[in-house]
């Protein structure tokens, strides 16, 4: 299942950000009138079709929304202790998150790579 993540979705007059729109219409060779599955972040699911199909600036209208959507019955919880590179850890929480882990909590361990965790460079969704 294909999702696209549009933070500022409302019922007219929606565009997906340039990352995603670039993503829809260059790589996927999406186009006018295709159907997309966009997530807003916070609970949002919606079905919308493509309007206009710019790799810039897609834009779509909204066919079908639902509230407080969870595909899963069940809930995935994740402890992890971070990498010395932070860059990887940002890369794990990417994938954990496009798999389905719904909660990350990170610890630190008696062999931990790194003794701080810095919260407010946390993703929040």
């Amino acid at each position: 299942m294909q999702l696209f993540y549009c933070p500022e979705i409302t019922n007219e007059n929606n565009f997906l950000p340039e990352v995603e729109s670039r993503h829809a219409v260059k790589v996927l060779r999406k186009s006018e009138g295709a159907l997309l599955q966009v997530i807003d972040g916070i609970g949002g699911y919606y079905k919308v079709e493509i309007t206009d199909a710019n790799h810039k600036k897609c834009e779509f209208k909204v066919i079908e929304k639902k509230e407080n959507y969870n595909p899963l019955s069940y809930q995935l919880h994740i402890a992890i202790a971070p990498t010395k590179n932070n860059d990887r850890f940002e890369w794990f929480l990417e994938k954990a998150t496009e798999i389905g882990i719904t909660e990350i909590t990170p610890i630190l361990c008696e062999h931990s790579e790194r003794k701080v965790i810095k919260k407010n460079g946390l993703i929040k969704c």
